[in-house]
């Protein structure tokens, strides 16, 4: 297991290199640019949107702007903004979370364009139903001769997807917040029982597919987001009194790299190292450049692209910027990042439990259930689409059969095991996905001036 261990932490410190950051972030603000920021000027449009105002039951697609915004949203705002912040401070210290921020704000631009092109793009499966998603805007907007690219990524896809770092992140939550407070005795069997638990709702939902995924999200997540919210705010006012301290050290701290050894780094010293693992986690928390998203918002209802794009880039300011920006507060103000060694989920527990001592944890956990259960049934769609790509839509079902038995495994193996693998797995999704948008860039533009122009006619 040390070796297998060893090996993911290698490839994953190979996948996420200096290419890796250079295709992420310099093609996030390559596209920022080429839009001349356009995105950014058309937000409240994009809250229209979302809140169904153009709206048509018509229009081709299988769910709506908020249906679709919800399932991303269900994948996103999971394990990666609880326990993937958590490792993000551990790890990298405060000034981590300054370079989160970064990911989220190119990472919009980002989602504008990847999901615009999941509806320019739309292919055909071969049942003949309309989807969308990096493969399909591979095939359909750069031609035949791209299909090596669409398959490595729904390749990739098929192990991207798995949803084995959320249920490690549940399964330690449960373990550290419920069973070993009361006196349970945790271990391999007890992990197992979490797991085949796990199994049966999971099953219950994903066997559904997409419209009732999407019926789900759109309940689960809204409320949860709030609770989340409401917990944090509570945590940020009993520790006012430090708080800008806090929101200070982020940036000062995003240049000191103090908690880097020498030699672990590249652009010439520690501070490289830093931008990489706040730019990962970002990555890992709002999925933006990844490809996973497009596939749930190419299912959206509408004929319209640049609304869909427009709608999607709400996912990582919602996510990062919000989400992520509160737990990373919660775990800086009651000072536990550096008076506990906890890691990933309990980290932030301990935060809660600092405030809220008797219930804090136990509504954390109802979050963490939340946030971890909905992100098991948007993955799951993600994983049948690549593999309907791959084999035929016939063969898709048998998808939802692998990724249950991963459950199990995700219940009973190591964080870091975990993390390694799906980080890993996501940089190189990153490669055909970023690729092949950064070429397509033109003809977004393009259909984004001409959305304006339709836009200022109807007004007028």
């Amino acid at each position: 297991m040390e070796f297998l261990d060893q090996l993911l932490s290698d490839f994953s410190s190979l996948a996420w290199g200096l290419p890796l950051l250079i295709l992420l972030i310099g093609g996030g603000l390559y596209l920022l640019v080429r839009s001349h920021f356009l995105p950014f000027r058309y937000l409240g449009h994009a809250l229209n949107v979302l809140r169904g105002k153009y709206d048509d039951p018509d229009d081709p697609g299988e769910i709506s702007h908020f249906q679709a915004l919800s399932t991303a949203l269900s994948a996103t705002v999971g394990m990666g903004n609880i326990a993937g912040v958590a490792v993000a401070i551990s790890i990298g210290g405060p000034g981590a979370v300054f370079w989160m921020w970064i990911s989220a704000v190119v990472g919009m631009s980002t989602k504008f364009f990847t999901s615009t092109l999941a509806i320019m793009y739309r292919g055909k499966d071969s049942a003949g139903e309309i989807q969308g998603g990096p493969m399909y805007f591979i095939m359909e907007g750069l031609g035949k001769s791209w299909k090596p690219l669409a398959v490595f990524f729904s390749l990739c896809g098929l192990i991207g997807a798995l949803p084995v770092f959320n249920v490690n992140q549940l399964t330690q939550a449960l373990n550290d917040i419920l069973l070993i407070p009361n006196g349970v005795e945790v271990g391999l069997k007890s992990n197992l029982v979490i797991g085949v638990v796990l199994v049966g709702i999971t099953s219950l939902v994903i066997l559904g597919g997409i419209k009732r995924i999407g019926n789900v999200a759109s309940r689960l997540v809204p409320s949860m987001v709030a609770l989340y919210f409401v917990l944090v705010i509570i945590i940020l006012i009993a520790h006012s009194d430090v708080l800008f301290y806090y929101l200070k050290l982020i940036f000062t701290d995003a240049f000191a790299a103090n908690y880097y050894p020498e030699g672990d780094t590249f652009l010439g010293g520690v501070l490289g190292a830093l931008i990489l693992h706040g730019i990962k986690r970002g990555a890992f928390s709002n999925e933006a450049g990844i490809g996973t998203a497009p596939m749930a918002h190419g299912a959206a209802k509408t004929d319209e692209p640049i609304r869909e794009g427009l709608v999607a880039m709400l996912g990582p300011a919602i996510d990062t910027l919000i989400v992520c920006t509160l737990t990373a507060l919660a775990i800086l103000v009651t000072g536990v990042w550096e008076t506990t060694s906890n890691n990933g989920v309990s980290l932030t527990a301990s935060a809660f439990a600092d405030v809220m001592p008797t219930y804090g944890k136990y509504l954390l956990l109802i979050c963490i259930a939340v946030f971890s259960m909905s992100s098991l049934f948007s993955y799951s769609y993600y994983g049948t689409k690549c593999m309907s790509f791959l084999f035929g839509a016939d063969k898709k079902h048998y998808y939802n059969y692998f990724y249950i038995l991963s459950i199990l495994i995700g219940a009973t193996t190591s964080l870091s095991m975990m993390i390694n693998l799906i980080d890993g797995v996501f940089a190189l999704m990153a490669i055909p996905t970023m690729l092949a948008t950064i070429i397509l860039a033109p003809k977004v533009i393009k259909e984004l001036k001409s959305y304006t122009k339709r836009l200022k006619t109807e007004k007028e």
